[in-house]
């Protein structure tokens, strides 16, 4: 285990603003992790966990908390179900990108659409990430996490996850600390079916049709790519979290309104009807590459907003609630940012 402080939390971060932790700690060992629950009872307030830092917003003040850093690494075969899909373990420190690789290349189906989306496994519950017509709540088992209230080890299925759109009962919360996770995965040589019509056309291929695992992924690598969705795709739109506002859930009466003016409307796994948070932002009057606020601007290959030289916390929240207002204003539809802040 090693502890530093005072150290800058900025370069840990996509978006590379913020100030520092008075203390951080890198958990390369899960057997190490008893020792950081003894520091963070040093210090003030309730610890926070960062992983890759690809959707955190640090404040420049920095935090107070005692930061875990979780850098544990291991995947393992854990046996099967009954209906016969292949049970993988995994450390929360892990990076999605190489689990999600490995599953392909071990010819496993149901994390393959989410290729390319960086950070740690462990932080796929938090907000259910998915991506092209999968998330975490369609292969997730269970996870093993310590409990801050109660102070001890908890084992969690996927019912007690609260696993909703881009949400689960980690997100705004620091209970609980995730520490593994188990995932089932069916073996196939074919993908999901695709769903999505821009991966579709890549593939050249009907909507509905399922192709070699390996060939999904790059399709879904392209479209992402093309949007700058890919960390390190573009020179100029890299400070970025991805997306920062969800696509909102809307009303009956909205949807029949917003689709009469040509605006995406779907209807997603949890039951609910949204629109497109990208759209109702170019809607609003904002264009790509034009300024938001002295240091934040839209991304020039997407709606989303990114930091550029001279960027700060407060002026990237000063620009996530100008968007959000102005969509209001435009739209009269209201924005949620999924940004974690710490």
């Amino acid at each position: 285990m090693r502890v530093t402080h005072a150290v800058p939390l900025a370069p840990m971060t996509t978006l590379g603003v913020g100030g520092p932790a008075a203390a951080l700690m890198e958990l390369h060992d899960a057997a190490d992790f008893p020792e950081f629950v003894a520091l963070a009872d040093t210090l003030p307030g309730a610890p926070v966990c960062l992983g890759e830092g690809s959707n955190v917003l640090v404040s420049d003040a920095g935090c107070e908390s005692a930061v875990l850093r979780m850098c544990t690494k291991g995947v393992r075969m854990a046996g099967s179900t009954a209906d016969g899909r292949v049970l993988v373990e995994v450390q929360a420190g892990h990076l999605l990108s190489d689990l999600v690789d490995m599953t392909i290349a071990e010819g496993l189906t149901g994390m393959e659409m989410l290729v390319g989306i960086p950070g740690t496994t462990g932080a796929t519950p938090v907000q259910n990430v998915g991506a092209y017509g999968q998330e975490t709540a369609d292969s997730l088992v269970e996870v093993t996490a310590w409990d801050w209230q109660s102070g001890r080890m908890v084992t969690l299925d996927t019912s007690a996850c609260g696993l909703g759109h881009r949400t689960s009962v980690f997100k705004r919360s620091r209970r609980w600390t995730l520490l593994s996770l188990v995932f089932a995965l069916r073996r196939s040589e074919l993908s999901a079916p695709v769903g999505y019509r821009p991966v579709a056309a890549v593939l050249d291929v009907p909507v509905g049709s399922r192709v070699p695992l390996e060939e999904v992924a790059q399709a879904v690598l392209a479209v992402r790519r093309r949007k700058g969705m890919v960390l390190g795709c573009s020179g100029t739109d890299d400070r970025s979290v991805g997306s920062v506002f969800l696509s909102p859930e809307i009303s009956p009466a909205q949807a029949e309104s917003l689709r009469a003016q040509g605006a995406p409307v779907n209807h997603f796994p949890d039951g609910s009807v949204r629109v497109s948070a990208s759209w109702l932002i170019r809607e609003a009057g904002f264009a790509l590459s034009s300024p938001v606020v002295p240091g934040v601007r839209l991304s020039s290959l997407h709606y989303t907003l990114v930091a550029d030289e001279g960027a700060s916390a407060a002026a990237f929240t000063e620009a996530i609630d100008l968007v959000f207002q102005q969509v209001l204003h435009r739209t009269g539809v209201r924005l949620t940012s999924e940004i974690d802040l710490i």
